[in-house]
C-alpha cells in the first residue's frame, strides 16, 4: 500500500479507537468502574499511538482537524444509536457542517499530500 493510503488507514484506526475510548469514558462513571476505565485508557493510548503515525505524513493541524471532526460525528452517532441520546435539527446541521469541513480539507487543501 502506498504511504498516503496507510496514513489515512492509521488515522481512521486512531479515530475509531478514540470513539471507543470515549464510549468507555461514559461507561466508567467518573472512573468508578474498573473495567470500563481500563478499557478507556487502553483505547485512548491506541488512539494517540496511531495518530502519531499519521503525523509522519500529515500536518498536525490537518490530521487533528480530521481526527477530531470525524470523532465528533462518530461519537454523536454512538450516542444516538447505542445510548439513546437525541440529536435535534441544529445538532444534525452542525454535524453536517463538520463533515463538509473535513471533505473540503481533503479534496481542496494543498496542505494534505495527495
Amino acid at each position: 500500500m502506498n504511504g498516503m493510503v496507510m496514513t489515512y488507514v492509521t488515522l481512521v484506526v486512531a479515530i475509531v479507537a478514540e470513539v471507543i475510548g470515549t464510549t468507555y469514558l461514559q461507561r466508567s462513571e467518573q472512573f468508578t468502574r474498573l473495567v470500563p476505565t481500563a478499557l478507556m485508557a487502553l483505547f485512548y493510548l491506541l488512539a494517540f499511538y496511531f495518530l502519531s503515525h499519521a503525523l509522519r505524513y500529515l500536518p498536525m493541524g490537518i490530521a487533528y482537524a480530521i481526527w477530531s471532526g470525524l470523532g465528533i460525528v462518530l461519537i454523536s452517532a454512538v450516542g444516538y444509536f447505542l445510548l439513546g441520546q437525541r440529536l435535534d435539527t441544529p445538532a444534525l446541521l452542525g454535524l453536517g457542517l463538520i463533515i463538509a469541513g473535513v471533505a473540503i480539507i481533503n479534496i481542496f487543501s494543498k496542505s494534505v499530500g495527495h
